[in-house]
């Protein structure tokens, strides 16, 4: 079995240099990118800093993930080209094409394009063991709630998740590791993540500290999804050393998203790269189990790049209509 995962994995590589030099001609290429990523600590920087490297790596062409304020941001700074990729969630997405996203209220943000899907956004909530809380009822008022970078998927829809199951809160943001140190030195009562798991600030505090990770009952769950457009989730028992059982929560797609002006050889041969090889991807982060070129149907909000569009078409077998890629009509 080992033999035949190696063989695999060298006929993916050749497969994705075979690609690249596909593509010589790279004249219209940019000479670097960035990829906005979010807050250090969180899943989109460990998980956007990994494959921004790995294209980097695999194309010869200079790039890195950039800390910036989480989805709201990143469609911002793609649609403006100030960054050539990022990464969103679906709801910040729909806000941002609708003119509502609270970074440049009634700009509609169109000239950011679909990319490749990567995982669902489950949210949790992680309180200290000795806080006594072990559910969403338990949480007091008052409460000191960390909801991540403001402008974030987490600050932009938990609080009002949790105000549509009537808990009373005090607002607090910033990273997740910083909240994560916060929660462990008193200063909040609860962090309310939404992020791809295993969330590394979760990780470290089950290291540093004993900690409660808190599910949804089935009622708050549906309460939930009827109000919000989220799914149904369970974050898996081996997710966290914390937990015995699975976790019933919710979740929202994630998106990567290319700047929609990027030459569409160029974006075609980083969705290449970061496709071909999911045993890679898995090994940045684990949420990129799900980074299969199968869950493509998972965008239905933004249009796709051109270029990303013709590999899923390609390669992926996708059927992606003339009016949901960009350019096309």
């Amino acid at each position: 079995m080992q033999k035949c995962a190696g063989v695999m994995a060298a006929v993916a590589l050749t497969t994705t240099v075979a690609f690249a030099d596909a593509h010589a001609d790279k004249s219209d290429w940019p000479s670097s990118f960035t990829v906005g990523t979010a807050s250090q600590g969180g899943t989109y920087f460990a998980y956007g800093s990994g494959w921004a490297n790995l294209v980097a790596e695999e194309l010869e062409i200079s790039g890195g993930g950039e800390v910036t304020g989480g989805p709201m941001q990143n469609m911002a700074l793609v649609h403006t080209g100030d960054a050539a990729f990022g990464m969103t969630t679906m709801g910040p997405a729909a806000e941002s094409l609708n003119g509502t996203n609270p970074i440049a209220p009634g700009l509609q943000m169109t000239n950011a394009c679909a990319m490749f899907p990567m995982y669902q956004t489950p949210f949790s909530v992680t309180v200290l063991s000795s806080s006594g809380i072990t559910s969403i009822a338990d949480i007091p008022a008052g409460a000191r709630i960390g909801f991540g970078p403001a402008g974030s998927t987490s600050d932009t829809y938990f609080p009002r998740m949790m105000e549509e199951l009537g808990v009373d809160f005090e607002r607090r943001n910033g990273g997740w590791s910083d909240l994560g140190g916060q929660l462990q030195d008193g200063l909040l009562d609860v962090i309310a993540f939404a992020a791809g798991v295993p969330v590394p600030a979760v990780s470290q505090l089950e290291v540093q500290t004993d900690v409660n990770i808190i599910e949804f009952t089935e009622e708050e769950q549906m309460q939930i999804m009827e109000a919000f457009p989220v799914s149904q989730f369970n974050i898996a028992a081996d997710t966290y050393t914390t937990l015995e059982a699975d976790a019933r929560s919710v979740s929202m797609w994630n998106f990567a998203i290319a700047n929609c002006d990027l030459p569409a050889s160029f974006v075609e041969a980083v969705v290449d790269v970061v496709m071909s090889d999911n045993e890679r991807m898995v090994n940045i982060h684990r949420a990129a189990r799900s980074t299969l070129p199968e869950n493509w149907d998972k965008n239905t909000v933004m249009k796709w790049h051109p270029g990303a569009a013709k590999w899923f078409t390609e390669n992926a077998g996708a059927t992606i209509a003339a009016d949901m890629i960009h350019g096309d009509m």
